[in-house]
């Protein structure tokens, strides 16, 4: 199990990151391996997601979420298993998609690049 938490604000307050990152803390039962948090700015505001994660699949740090491509353009937290990961992961190593690790959601976060 992991910890997801997000929001969506018009503007960034004084002590936002202080905040969420205790907001954060408060799902480390739930993910106590790890936690991460990416702030965005929008036309439409800030975006914040955050995680705390529990190690399954990929053990490492390179599993560390959000995870986010090479260019920034997209990002992702995930809260899940995907049974058939390896799978997937062969078609999109054909497809030309190159893995930094061995985590589920590197494989999700290239699918949905891929496959949208």
């Amino acid at each position: 199990m992991c910890g997801i938490l997000g929001v969506f604000i018009n503007e960034i307050s004084e002590n936002f990151e202080y905040n969420f990152q205790k907001s954060l803390k408060l799902l480390n039962h739930r993910g106590p391996d790890d936690s991460g948090l990416n702030i965005f700015t929008t036309n439409g505001g800030i975006l914040a997601i955050g995680q705390t994660r529990l190690s399954i699949i990929d053990l490492t740090s390179s599993g560390h979420q959000p995870m986010q491509t090479d260019d920034g353009r997209y990002s992702i937290v995930f809260n899940g298993e995907i049974y058939n990961y390896i799978e997937l992961r062969e078609e999109l190593k054909e497809e030309g998609y190159i893995f930094k690790t061995n985590s589920d959601t590197e494989v999700l976060l290239n699918a949905w690049i891929e496959w949208d």
